[in-house]
Formats: C-alpha cells, structure tokens, sequence
C-alpha cells in the first residue's frame, strides 16, 4: 500500500515576525522528478522528494513573510528542491544512461541497460539526504542484454514505492516500471503525485510511470514532481516541476504572490489553502 506522505519536523521559525499572530498550518512539499539521460536504453528519473504533514503529522507555525521556492526540472540531471521555512524536498535523482548507474535523490533514478559494457546500471537511492520518515525511495536496477535477449533499464522511484527492474523478454525487453506516486486531500480533492518516470527498453511495449511521473521518451508532468520517462533511442527527458501547498484554518489570513500562486478556501471545513506551482512569496498570520 503506497505511504501517504513523509511527516517532516515541525518549526517555530517566523514566531512573532513582524507583529503577525502565529499559525500552526499543514503543508505539502513536492521536489522536482528528476530527468532521464540522453541516451538510449536509459533508466526512469525518479521522482521529487515528497514531504507532507497531512494528515495528522506534525504542524509548522508561521507567521510574517517567507520565501517559497517550487523546484523546477531539468533534462538528463537531478530535479531541483523545493522549500518552505525549514521543510526541504530534494530533488529526484536522474535516470542512469546505458551502463550508468541511477543517481540517488528524493526518490532514486533507475539503472540504465547493458549490452556489451561492463554491466548494467545500479538503481540510484531514494530518501537523499535522509529524512525521517523517508521523502521516497530507490530506482530499479537495469539488466544485462545477452543471447536473444535484449538490455533493459529500471524504472524511477516514486513517493509510494521503489522503481521496477528492467524485465527480460525473449527478443526484446521492457523497462521497469516507475515507483507509486502518493495521494493527498490537503487541497480538498484526492491527488497523485511524485510518481517515478518508466525505464525503457528494447521491447515492444513501453512500460508506465506512476502518478505524474513519464512514460518512455516522455516528460514528468509539472508540478506533480513526477520522474521523466526513460529514453529508449535519442534524446533525454526532464521531470515534472514540484509543488507546495499550505493548509490553515478558517481565521488564519494568507497572501502569496506572484498571482500564478492562488489562495483558495476548502468548502466543507473553511481551511485556507495557499498553493505555490512557481517560487514565490507567503505572507501568513493568524
């Protein structure tokens, strides 16, 4: 069953700042996914770190000014980090090109395939640098290609579980899947994110990415920090952009800007809910 969320430490940093009443709010912090190489054969990004308080974890207080940064993906390299007072998600790890191995990351990029080269690629680790408990998980190992059977790359780590290995199929192969994004309702509605990009291969099929996160020779979708998809002959691919919500009760008071950010209110409970799909800046105040 895929985890719902990595619980960060709660803060007391901004008490006080600038005269404003302090609130205690719940967040959701999404790193970029990382992308996958250009070259062929080649692993799964993984997807960004995925940090939340929701429901039920422990809360941060805010209050005054704060500069949020949303991470934004890049081709064939790590995804970058996004960042709320002291909550940090790091970006998810690229996929590894035809026998390199996936870099680690908030979630690990997969292994690229193998045919000829010394060996295939190892799966890049999740939950770097660690948090507790775990922003994501590791890639999938590529595999050989000998005989009739061809190379094949892992798929990216995603929030809910680790990247697939590489599958051999007679005359061809397929790429691992991409790792399980995870679900939550801290905007009012159910929504994956953080899902690992698909590893390619030589086979007739490709293989999928998890919530957000590309299928072969596809981008991550933004802000969802899904992985990018693994190449399967040129090119490369890059993550999905992050994302960060803020979640505070119905008397707390919240700006943010620029106006691409919304401050939105959920019908049912009246909570505030700040959403940031770009870097910018949250003034909060109870």
């Amino acid at each position: 069953m895929p985890i719902i969320g990595s619980f960060g430490a709660g803060s007391k940093g901004g008490y006080g700042r600038g005269g404003f009443k302090p609130i205690d709010v719940d967040y959701l912090v999404v790193a970029a996914g990382g992308g996958g190489q250009n070259l062929g054969t080649a692993g799964g990004g993984g997807a960004g770190g995925y940090r939340t308080s929701f429901p039920g974890g422990t809360k941060l207080t805010l209050a005054g000014n704060y500069t949020v940064t949303v991470g934004g993906g890049s081709s064939a390299s790590n995804g970058t980090d996004s960042t709320l007072d002291t909550i940090t998600s790091a970006g998810g790890g690229y996929g590894g090109a035809r026998y390199v191995d996936g870099n680690a990351g908030g979630s690990g990029g997969g292994g690229g395939g193998n045919n000829g080269g010394p060996r295939a690629g190892l799966l890049g680790a999740g939950n770097t640098p660690p948090t507790s408990p775990s922003q994501g998980n590791p890639g999938g190992n590529g595999v050989d290609g000998s005989g009739n059977y061809a190379q094949s790359s892992g798929g990216g780590g995603g929030a809910g579980s680790a990247g697939t290995p590489g599958i051999y199929i007679y005359n061809g192969a397929v790429g691992g899947n991409g790792g399980s994004g995870s679900t939550s309702t801290i905007n009012g509605s159910p929504v994956g994110r953080a899902g690992g990009g698909a590893g390619a291969g030589c086979g007739p099929a490709g293989s999928p990415g998890g919530s957000g996160g590309g299928a072969v020779n596809t981008n991550g979708t933004n802000n969802t920090g899904g992985g990018g998809g693994g190449v399967s002959s040129s090119g490369a691919t890059v993550g999905g952009s992050g994302i960060v919500i803020i979640r505070a009760p119905s008397a707390a008071s919240f700006e943010v800007s620029p106006g691409t950010n919304t401050v939105t209110t959920d019908g049912p409970t009246g909570d505030k809910i700040a959403t940031f799909t770009v870097s910018g800046t949250l003034t909060a105040k109870g």
